[in-house]
């Protein structure tokens, strides 16, 4: 007969993923990750081959519930000028006190597992360029309403933006005081004006 789930997937995921984001890849052991989903060794290792593919799977559900369904929400609920600046607000607002690790899993990943991983690393850029193309499309749509975001290539900004929120959540990571953190986003401003 063969093995059924008896675990609520996306509860277990969420656990993987905050352990992983808390503490990264390589000092998370399977012990760990035992102890935070509140499965078995033998239930982890039914559902994933190896904690590399647990990993994979956190980082897919992280990236589908904290990049892709946020830039979809900030898109609806702000006209897109300050839908970017509202991301770099959350990003700096964002520093490990609340219910969630400081920084991003996403651009932990990129530092930690990006240069020895290839596929790892193909995801994360893409995760990256789908970001890029967020800002892209919020500055054309902004332009085109006639709001505010300046003149000059649409595309060098929104690489620009990528990478002081790339920047951005590495300082969250590392516990940089608020007064950076606001000026970063100053400078996300400034490069929409």
């Amino acid at each position: 007969m063969p093995w059924e789930k008896q675990y609520n997937e996306t509860a277990m995921l969420d656990a993987a993923m905050l352990e992983f984001w808390s503490h990264g890849y390589d000092a998370t052991s399977i012990s760990d990750l035992v102890k935070a989903t509140g499965l078995s060794r033998g239930s982890l290792y039914s559902a994933y081959d190896d904690k590399r593919t647990l990993f994979c799977a956190a980082l897919e559900h992280y990236d589908k519930n904290f990049r892709e369904n946020f830039l979809g929400q900030l898109g609806r609920r702000y006209e897109p000028r300050q839908a970017i600046i509202e991301l770099f607000k959350a990003a700096a607002g964002q520093c490990g006190e609340g219910e969630y690790p400081a920084g991003c899993l996403l651009v932990n990943t990129a530092l930690e597992l990006s240069p020895h991983d290839p596929e790892i690393c193909a995801f994360v850029a893409k995760c990256f360029r789908e970001v890029e193309g967020f800002f892209f499309e919020k500055i054309k749509l902004s332009r085109k309403l006639d709001q505010h975001t300046g003149s000059g290539d649409a595309r060098q900004k929104a690489k620009a933006l990528l990478t002081l929120l790339l920047g951005l959540r590495v300082l969250t990571r590392s516990g940089a005081d608020p007064e950076t953190l606001n000026a970063v986003v100053s400078q996300a401003e400034a490069v929409l004006d």
